[in-house]
């Protein structure tokens, strides 16, 4: 299995798709995580993403090993942002390519989901009247 695990700046679903796609794969899923402008009646102003980016890069190859043992998937990118983000931007894109399109969704949703619980990746959402910490599962 090939595997793109990167975490930057910026990410596009574009690098990701282009990453997966092969004459082998019979499906392709893709998730795209984005910032919401408002978080429990609030408007979001931005978030900001810190993470211990050797911890995350290993949990993150961990969890594409896993989806390739559980799922028989062919390709998975997992790409995520670290700084600041407004409203609109995109933070994380997951694209899984197997066989069967079974395969790729049910590997697409264990990867985010194992993400946000054991990725050292945290998040800092800013309001007009002040900023927090947010947990990785409200």
């Amino acid at each position: 299995m090939e595997q793109l695990i990167r975490i930057g700046n910026t990410v596009t679903a574009q690098e990701a798709i282009d990453f997966v796609q092969s004459p082998e794969s019979g499906g392709v899923v893709t998730f795209i995580g984005l910032v919401r402008n408002h978080t429990q009646q609030k408007k979001v102003l931005k978030l900001v993403f810190e993470c211990y980016e050797a911890m995350a890069v290993l949990e993150l190859e961990k969890i594409a090993q896993t989806a390739k043992e559980r799922w028989h998937v062919q390709r998975i990118a997992i790409l995520h942002v670290t700084g600041e983000k407004l409203p609109g931007e995109t933070v994380v894109v997951i694209a899984v390519a197997a066989p069967h399109r079974g395969a790729a969704f049910e590997a697409c949703q264990y990867a985010i989901d194992t993400l946000k619980e054991t990725v050292p990746i945290w998040k800092q959402e800013f309001f007009e009247d002040g900023a927090v910490w947010v947990a990785a599962h409200p």
